[in-house]
């Protein structure tokens, strides 16, 4: 229930702020329109996670940005349920997701992002050769990501380019989230992009 409370509340403060923008575009402008991708990695507890995640996306005004996205994340991860385990698991995942950015400043923003994971899962144990003994399963996730970042700048409406840092986590339930570690915990999104705004009017 938490992360429902998380959600209202950041998709209200997301229309709060457009309403009371002055310069919000009022309807669509297709030099509002960006696209961009991020290169993000996580590392916790025997854990090892990258992906890369492309998206497409609308900002409303200086405080707004929306966007759908997908992505494929590969994870790998030692088994340690047992004193001297050496097994090893490995994940990749793919699927759809969206999030909002707010920017209450130009060099700083939220984000709250869902993404839904299909995974793919291999359990090797150890001294596995040839693929003998290996277990294949495939699961589904849902993923709630929150965190905030930093940027060179949104100077919207002149500049809508720039790039970002961000630090997210996962607040789903969700055991197989591809952001948990074999403890279940949530582990940290390292994740870095740029942002590259379409049609932007040059004059």
């Amino acid at each position: 229930m938490r992360k429902n409370y998380f959600l209202f509340a950041l998709l209200f403060s997301s229309l709060h702020l457009f309403a009371q923008d002055e310069e919000s575009v009022g309807f669509f402008k297709k030099e509002n329109l960006f696209t961009g991708g991020t290169v993000n990695a996580s590392f916790g507890n025997l854990v090892t996670a990258l992906g890369v995640s492309p998206y497409f996306g609308y900002s409303f005004n200086k405080y707004v940005d929306f966007a759908i996205t997908t992505g494929i994340n590969y994870q790998s991860e030692r088994d340690v349920s047992y004193a001297g385990s050496g097994d090893k698991i490995r994940f990749t995942s793919y699927g759809p997701g969206a999030f909002v950015r707010l920017f209450p400043f130009k060099f700083l923003f939220a984000q709250g992002q869902y993404e839904f994971n299909m995974l793919r899962t291999k359990y090797l144990p150890f001294g596995t050769s040839n693929g003998v003994g290996v277990e294949k399963y495939k699961f589904d996730a849902h993923s709630f990501l929150v965190g905030g970042g930093i940027s060179n700048g949104k100077d919207f409406p002149d500049q809508k380019s720039y790039y970002y840092f961000s630090i997210l986590w996962d607040v789903a339930n969700s055991p197989h989230s591809p952001y948990k570690d074999n403890l279940g915990r949530s582990v940290p999104i390292i994740r870095a992009g740029y942002n590259i705004a379409l049609f932007q009017d040059k004059n």
